[in-house]
């Protein structure tokens, strides 16, 4: 295999690609195949050449690849898309090669990128019994974990769409501070994610009721139903 389709390969590539579907805006509107191509292809390369990644990022969810004719456009799918491209940043694996141009539109996207979604880098935090967890750094990374552990306690505690907010609250644990949180959590209600309900819980401890939300000029908050 030449050092070319070794390249491909890697997760650098698959990065980039992603990173070029979200600066083209392909999170809002389809990208055509031929506008990816001129953000992605170097000299000596074909768009062809990066069809098997894409391949894998449409079964992954990340992107999907729309066929019409002998047309081909993409789109980043969120927040799948989001965060695989989040994750792909914040690996080791990406990285540029010393002595190579990496284009102004990299360099635009990456400051886009950590002006709307904070630092990319992996921040981790160490309990006090030696275990590592990742910091949630943004209300996008936030929304998707929120989602998924709803999910989660929902299935598993058959809690018939309304899961009470101190679960949600002590799962994600250390990965966000209680002020993210409560600030993360009520943004979600104004997008119409997550509906915040009022309601007694039963055994609803004086520490059940700390870990709800309050907001201010309304009942305190104990379950939260998924809207979307």
């Amino acid at each position: 295999m030449s050092s070319k389709n070794k390249d491909l390969q890697g997760s650098y590539a698959k990065t980039r690609l992603l990173l070029a579907l979200w600066e083209l805006g392909a999170n809002e509107q389809k990208v055509a195949k031929g506008k990816l191509g001129k953000r992605v292809v170097s000299k000596g390369q074909k768009i062809t050449d990066y069809q098997g990644i894409l391949e894998d990022l449409q079964e992954q969810g990340a992107i999907t690849i729309l066929k019409k004719g002998s047309a081909i456009s993409y789109t980043l799918n969120s927040p799948i898309g989001l965060d695989v491209l989040g994750a792909g940043l914040r690996s080791d694996e990406f990285e540029f090669e010393s002595g190579k141009t990496i284009g102004t539109w990299v360099a635009n996207a990456l400051l886009r990128w950590f002006r709307q979604f904070g630092v990319v880098v992996n921040k981790t935090v160490v309990l006090d019994n030696g275990v590592k967890v990742e910091v949630i750094g943004s209300y996008e990374e936030f929304k998707s974990v929120a989602l998924a552990v709803y999910d989660k306690l929902n299935k598993d505690y058959n809690l018939d769409d309304l899961v009470p907010i101190y679960r949600i609250r002590r799962a994600i644990g250390e990965q966000v501070s209680r002020e993210k949180f409560n600030q993360w959590l009520v943004e979600m209600q104004a997008d119409d994610i997550l509906q915040l309900i009022a309601g007694e819980i039963a055994d609803f401890t004086s520490d059940k009721r700390e870990d709800s939300i309050s907001i201010a000029g309304t009942q305190l908050r104990s379950y939260a139903k998924r809207l979307i």
